[in-house]
């Protein structure tokens, strides 16, 4: 069972998920870092280019999902270091910090609250020019018209984009339109439409897109 709410942290998402014994789950790509929580080890989830397959690991996750380019700046290393990755948090930051961290979250009450209060103390502002880059990618504008609008050059916003999510422009930019996509057709909007309303040339656009990114046709997203 998955369970989720806002964070106080702005623009981040607290989760608790409880999945099936020997069950598998699917984490779709989403431009998002987190930091989890699981049997007494603290670990880092890193931007994902492709679907990540969970299984095999019985237990209640607790995560902390970070909006956009927002962790690195707390973790201490740029997103592309973490590039569809699982590591430890004791692989980032010094063991006796880690272990700190680990028995507070274990002696917490509510695992959740413990991370949140964690990532409030620790994570600096969001820089603003990267809340905008996010934000004019999901409203579907180009990579060009984005460059130009926050006044850098193409291989700036790269550098900055690989560095605050792990990728370019043009990867979060596709990311971004499939969850976009994926929230639309899950809302019943026909898949036609949706395509349309999402920025796809045309439906079999949306469904090649959805396969590379999730592993699966688009009916077997909707389907589960």
């Amino acid at each position: 069972m998955y369970k989720e709410r806002a964070s106080r942290l702005p623009g981040a998402v607290v989760w608790v998920n409880t999945p099936d014994a020997g069950g598998t789950g699917r984490v779709l790509p989403d431009g998002c870092m987190d930091l989890l929580w699981h049997e007494g080890r603290l670990l880092v989830a890193g931007p994902d280019t492709r679907a990540y397959v969970t299984g095999g690991a019985g237990g209640a996750w607790v995560g902390l999902r970070f909006c956009p380019g927002t962790a690195p700046a707390l973790l201490g290393v740029p997103a592309y270091a973490l590039l569809d990755q699982r590591v430890e948090l004791g692989d980032l930051w010094p063991a006796g910090d880690v272990r700190r961290l680990r028995d507070r979250v274990a002696l917490a009450g509510d695992p959740a609250v413990a991370l949140e209060e964690i990532a409030l103390e620790r994570t600096p502002p969001c820089d603003p020019s990267l809340r905008r880059l996010v934000a004019a990618l999901d409203a579907g504008r180009s990579v060009a018209a984005v460059a130009d609008e926050l006044g850098l050059g193409a291989r700036q916003l790269h550098r900055r984009s690989r560095a605050a999510f792990g990728y370019g422009p043009k990867t979060l930019a596709r990311v971004l339109r499939m969850q976009r996509a994926l929230a639309l057709a899950r809302a019943g909007v026909p898949l036609a439409e949706t395509a349309a309303r999402a920025g796809y040339a045309d439906q079999p656009h949306l469904s090649r897109d959805v396969r590379q990114l999730a592993g699966l046709p688009l009916s077997g997203l909707l389907g589960g």
